[in-house]
């Protein structure tokens, strides 16, 4: 698979999926820079390096990147994208109710701080967009 300047591609970057466009290419590196134009995935709360866990250090609040933001991402997690590219905030609201659904009926501490967390994300997400 060849990635080009240019392509549409998802990408994974941290524990977000989003779709973007490549603009720069670091084959040295073996990563790509994508601008970021739809969020496939909302990132996942909490501590990267402990997941699922609440008794950390610091419990991250983990926002999603922002449209046309930049991200050097590894070509080992880009994807050719074929889709039309879904509207940011649509898709940026959608990931992020897609992922309060799949913790909602988790009794477990992580998935209620999580809930939590995301609860407050998407109220500051709606609110930027009025």
């Amino acid at each position: 698979m060849t990635i080009e300047i240019g392509d549409k591609v998802t990408a994974s970057y941290k524990t977000g999926r989003y779709v973007g466009e490549v603009i720069d290419l670091k084959p040295k590196l073996d990563k790509a820079v994508v601008k970021i134009l739809a969020v496939l995935a909302h990132p996942r709360q909490g501590d990267l390096h402990a997941p699922n866990q609440v008794d950390v250090q610091f419990f991250h609040e983990r926002k999603a990147l922002a449209y046309t933001e930049k991200a050097l991402v590894p070509l080992s997690s880009i994807k050719p994208f074929e889709d039309e590219v879904p509207e940011y905030h649509f898709s940026l609201i959608k990931s992020i109710k897609d992922q309060m659904a799949k913790l909602v009926n988790d009794d477990s501490d992580y998935a209620k701080l999580s809930y939590q967390t995301l609860e407050n994300l998407l109220k500051e997400y709606e609110k930027k967009m009025e």
